[in-house]
């Protein structure tokens, strides 16, 4: 099994301490949990799109650009792109190039994105988003496979043997689907042969384990191997301690001060008690132990080989955020790592060039002069 720390880059006050972090400090922060995952062993790092309140991750090329160079061994993933949003031709630039500054260190999360302020931005309704989504990515994997390139789309201009450049380090990039709630995203990562990616993450496993068996059972009708079959999923929470009283004691009140939030923003929650949450959410809230029972309760509703944590703190201390995920690697990734499979695939740039050799210029040798 291989993991993930992702972001949303949530801008917001403190859960529990009501502190809120200038735009500049939590990107900052976003930068240092990059480092910190790398650090720890972890296998990605997720950073989302979003173009409204209260996120502030509207240009994740940007952000995994400087991760980038201040990375060297970390898979760099979006979480998700929002290609219903974007103009393909633009998408597949910024992502070319994030390509070659990671040196094939990168792979996409699309999906259509969430939200009425974004589909409103950017002039995308509920009907046709979908429509969009899925023509952003045949056109985006056209561009990113082919030299020149036709296209007659109905959301942008008609392309005419273009050739859009730079052309990409990994020939081609690996794209997973993000999916939530529809069939939608499920169907057209089936369609491709693409690895699925389940948000996991709002409701109890049911309807997530439902829209999996949908993307196996759609895998095979497109005639691909079974086998093959790739999904990752997400968590609603994590944090692990030696006891699961300790756990509990120190996550109380992130629970409690995200529940309150929900509640003056008018949502109902799905989850209303702590002890609700961690038994039937996707929260991985306990000792290791238990933490890896949970991972393989839910292993066998999804058969997931990819698993994702939430990279920020939120609500935890410094201290506590980095314990935990210490504990994490220390004591709950090896044993998924040995009990779970990992993809069907290498962990690695799908094709990487080989490197050349620096060629030095030749020193001048002195000659004596008669």
């Amino acid at each position: 099994m291989r993991f993930l720390a992702i972001t949303l880059i949530a801008h917001a006050p403190d859960p529990v301490t009501g502190a809120e972090k200038s735009t500049q400090d939590r990107f900052r922060e976003v930068v240092d949990n990059a480092l910190l995952a790398e650090e720890l062993g972890f296998d990605g790092f997720g950073v989302g799109e979003r173009h409204e309140r209260p996120f502030i991750s509207s240009s994740p090329p940007v952000v995994l650009s400087h991760i980038a160079a201040l990375t060297s061994r970390i898979r760099l993933f979006t979480a998700v792109t929002t290609l219903s949003l974007l103009d393909p031709v633009r998408a597949y630039e910024d992502y070319a190039t994030l390509d070659h500054l990671s040196r094939g260190r990168l792979e996409l999360i699309i999906g259509k994105g969430n939200g009425t302020a974004q589909r409103e931005l950017f002039q995308v309704t509920p009907e046709d988003q979908w429509e969009r989504n899925a023509e952003s990515y045949e056109l985006f994997r056209r561009l990113w496979r082919q030299e020149q390139v036709s296209y007659r789309p109905r959301f942008r201009p008609e392309l005419t043997d273009a050739e859009v450049w730079p052309r990409p380090f990994q020939q081609p990039v690996r794209v997973w689907h993000g999916s939530a709630t529809s069939r939608e995203s499920v169907d057209l990562a089936a369609r491709y042969g693409d690895p699925l990616f389940s948000a996991n993450v709002t409701n109890p496993v049911e309807p997530y384990a439902e829209l999996v068996r949908h993307y196996r059972e759609r895998w095979v009708h497109h005639g691909h191997d079974p086998a093959l079959a790739t999904v990752g999923a997400g968590t609603a929470g994590y944090y692990a301690a030696r006891t699961s009283q300790q756990a509990l004691a120190v996550y109380r009140p992130v629970f409690e001060g995200r529940l309150a939030l929900q509640r003056r923003l008018g949502q109902t929650p799905v989850f209303a008690t702590l002890e609700d949450f961690v038994e039937r959410s996707s929260a991985l809230i306990g000792s290791p132990q238990q933490v890896v029972e949970k991972v393989h309760r839910y292993h066998e509703q999804l058969g997931h080989s990819v698993l994702h944590l939430h990279a920020d703190a939120s609500g935890l201390t410094d201290t506590q955020h980095r314990d935990s995920l210490e504990l994490f690697q220390s004591a709950i990734a090896p044993a998924l790592r040995r009990e779970i499979p990992d993809p069907p695939w290498p962990w690695a740039p799908t094709t990487p060039p080989p490197l050349h050799p620096r060629v030095e210029a030749p020193v001048p040798v002195a000659t004596a002069t008669p």
